[in-house]
């Protein structure tokens, strides 16, 4: 997933998606397992299915962790997924295409609270290391 990331992180777009503090404390209180049954809920009935009808307009841009997460992933349209992902459109996804996307979308958020975590001991006036 390292390589994915780096290139995520090149795209001026993708690299400007992060977890806001109301996403962040969403998480915190619903926790992730539950974050994760919500990821997989959102890929199974909105990119899963072989014919989407807006294809490319069906993930909000906010409103939930995981929209946030998939925008910020290239997991938000099947397009993007054949893209960044070399997942062909115009079918169904597999289950383990589904598991991945999943993944990728929670290291996602991973990666984001680890981030706002040492920015906050940086604001606390704590030395990072």
């Amino acid at each position: 997933m390292d390589d994915l990331f780096a290139r995520l992180q090149k795209s001026r777009f993708r690299s400007s998606f992060k977890l806001g503090a109301k996403d962040l404390k969403y998480i915190e209180d619903k926790g992730l397992e539950v974050i994760r049954t919500h990821a997989y809920d959102f890929i199974t009935k909105r990119l899963a299915p072989a014919t989407i009808l807006n294809d490319g307009k069906q993930t909000p841009m906010r409103g939930h962790p995981v929209f946030i997460a998939q925008h910020g992933t290239a997991t938000c349209c099947r397009g993007c997924l054949y893209k960044w992902h070399h997942i062909p459109t115009h079918r169904a996804l597999t289950s383990q295409e589904i598991d991945y996307i999943v993944d990728v979308i929670m290291h996602f958020i991973e990666l984001n609270i680890q981030e706002s975590k040492l920015l906050k001991e940086d604001n606390d006036g704590n030395i990072k290391s």
